[in-house]
């Protein structure tokens, strides 16, 4: 399932250069760009606190927004940057990329995992331990997968699950080269414990 791009509302700053962007601070707004696509940049004004919101609910520079603009058709854009203030670190400017549906992205996908019942690790009171809730991935802007699964089916306790291991949707890649962990099954504390007396 392919993942919806959220809507973020801006309006178009008249004016440009440093008195427009300090008009803009001094009525409550962020000033900001949208640029790219092979078309003209555009200043935009962003409400200061609908854009703190949105910061604060994260992974902002990995979202992929539909850009609504009063009197334009909506243009999906992706966050390249955003400036803060040095001292107080709340934003003063913020840059947006216009992304196609052919552009390929870097964005956090969310694991599921699947078939609990089926893995005999987990039936032995093994626990599932996941080492990424979350894995970038460079994805297609006009095909975002909602998340990508792992099956448990077959998984025992000591097994670790690699992102070799897992099918990612068509056209996705990781972004880092090696073979990283994903999740694994641990032993369950009592059993940790008798091996250990064991030993």
């Amino acid at each position: 399932m392919a993942r919806e791009a959220q809507d973020f509302t801006a309006a178009v700053r008249t004016g440009t250069g440093k008195g427009a962007a300090r008009q803009a601070r001094r009525e409550g707004n962020v000033p900001g760009i949208v640029y790219g696509d092979g078309k003209e940049p555009l200043a935009l004004n962003i409400n200061y606190y609908y854009l703190l919101k949105r910061l604060k609910a994260g992974r902002f520079l990995q979202t992929l927004f539909n850009l609504k603009i009063e009197g334009q058709d909506d243009v999906h854009v992706i966050c390249r940057g955003v400036q803060r203030d040095v001292v107080k670190d709340l934003p003063t400017h913020v840059d947006f990329m216009r992304i196609h549906d052919e552009s390929r992205i870097n964005l956090f996908i969310h694991v599921d995992f699947v078939n609990h019942e089926a893995s005999p690790g987990l039936k032995r009171g093994g626990t599932l331990t996941v080492v990424r809730h979350e894995v970038e991935l460079e994805v297609l802007a006009g095909d975002i997968p909602d998340h990508i699964t792992v099956d448990l089916t077959g998984k025992q306790i000591g097994d670790v699950i690699h992102i070799e291991d897992i099918a990612l949707p068509a056209g996705t890649k990781p972004t880092v080269a090696r073979n990283f962990a994903v999740a694994n099954i641990a032993a369950p504390s009592g059993l940790v414990s008798a091996e250990a007396a064991e030993a």
